[in-house]
């Protein structure tokens, strides 16, 4: 919204990442986003949930059998899920 101007919400002219936003969330929201945000450089973790919360399930599902479902579930190797075992465990 520039000048006061209410323009038309519709997804073919709407900027840039805006518009991806827009297709993977509503019109609505991504103007929430786009008032919120609007100018910033935003960076994105790589990661959706926090390491501290994936060690805990790695901790609460390991059943002394399941090393190597549990690193492929969660993208880590053998080696990693072994240390991450180690490490919270043994605190």
């Amino acid at each position: 919204m520039r000048f006061g101007l209410q323009l038309k919400a519709e997804k073919e002219y709407i900027n840039g990442i805006y518009k991806k936003f827009a297709d993977l969330i509503g019109v609505d929201n991504a103007k929430l986003i786009f008032k919120e945000c609007r100018g910033q450089q935003i960076t994105f973790p790589v990661e959706f949930y926090s390491k501290q919360y994936i060690y805990a399930q790695i901790i609460e599902e390991y059943d002394g059998t399941n090393l190597k479902q549990l690193a492929s579930k969660y993208g880590y190797s053998e080696r990693t899920v072994r240390r991450i075992l180690k490490d919270e465990i043994y605190k």
